[in-house]
């Protein structure tokens, strides 16, 4: 039971859960099971502690399939309500970046936050938008480097 409210307190305080090492080979049965496109895998039940069974809908299913892929990858997840507003510190976790860095974007006007007395709090989904705009920028970045690199022969063509 200890380890079951470990991973709620992970997941209530934005804390990455992963899969202990004993419990690898059952996660990846499970996402199998759940992700497996040639197998009709819906409408999914639970099984109750009491033998009750319990109709899974269709979006906690995507959900749980999901989870269960990343977990079976050996990657940590964290679910997060996408209303829920976050701290600087919670921000700049999802963002991968410095608290101090994530303060000074805000002080930019590069991502939106509101002021709880003297606590600055963000959107997750700003956080998340600004993420992409970040994530696209770096692809196009990339990709210019990439398209000047050959147009200088920086790359020889595989035969």
């Amino acid at each position: 039971m200890a380890k079951i409210h470990r991973f709620s307190e992970a997941i209530q305080g934005m804390n990455p859960a992963t899969v202990p090492a004993e419990q690898a080979e059952q996660i990846r049965a499970v996402s199998a099971l759940l992700n497996n496109p040639g197998k009709k895998t819906r409408p999914c039940q639970l099984l109750g502690p009491n033998g009750e069974t319990l109709s899974v809908p269709d979006s906690l299913f995507s959900v749980l399939a999901r989870a269960a892929e990343v977990l079976g990858r050996g990657d940590a997840i964290t679910l997060v309500p996408v209303g829920r507003e976050l701290t600087t510190q919670q921000a700049a976790n999802v963002l991968n970046i410095s608290r101090q860095y994530l303060v000074r974007l805000l002080e930019e006007g590069k991502v939106p936050f509101t002021k709880t007395g003297k606590h600055r709090r963000l959107k997750l989904s700003s956080v998340l938008a600004y993420k992409e705009l970040r994530d696209q920028q770096s692809r196009d970045a990339l990709d210019e480097l990439t398209q000047i690199s050959q147009e200088m022969g920086g790359y020889k063509e595989i035969e």
